[in-house]
């Protein structure tokens, strides 16, 4: 992947470690305001704001933005590794059920904005991915 796209997925991957670190700082109450925001917009349920008050939930918040900055990390990592068609294959993969999980549980749990933004985020993605041309043409994604 070079130029135009590089630059894409480089700043794509800068948002998903930013979002990663404000899901993270939830887990402690000094730092969870940025956090209780996204709640908040992407949330129709006035109680979720104490949830997040909740060791467990701090917990889990906390561990899912450790997983995003994660995602993150490894997407940059294959940017910056030239990875070859397989290992974008094998990272799209993991987005694509990453994708449908997520939105999924966002829809029956009555978060569906978060299944818009997983869209946007997905779409992000995919634009650098399929236009630099990174995955190979004669090889199925799954």
């Amino acid at each position: 992947m070079q130029g135009f796209w590089k630059r894409w997925m480089t700043g794509w991957c800068g948002v998903v470690l930013a979002f990663g670190a404000i899901l993270a700082l939830v887990a402690w109450p000094a730092t969870d305001g940025p956090g209780r925001f996204v709640f908040a917009l992407i949330g129709r349920d006035p109680a979720t704001d104490a949830l997040l008050g909740q060791p467990g939930m701090r917990f889990a918040v906390g561990l899912m933005g450790a997983l995003t900055i994660g995602l993150g990390l490894m997407v940059y990592g294959s940017v910056r590794a030239e990875a070859g068609a397989v290992g974008w294959r094998s990272v799209t993969r993991a987005m694509a059920v990453w994708f449908v999980i997520d939105s999924t549980i966002s829809i029956v749990t009555g978060f569906p904005l978060n299944a818009v933004s997983n869209t946007l985020l997905m779409a992000g993605y995919l634009a650098p991915v399929l236009g630099a041309g990174v995955l190979s043409p004669r090889q199925p994604l799954v």
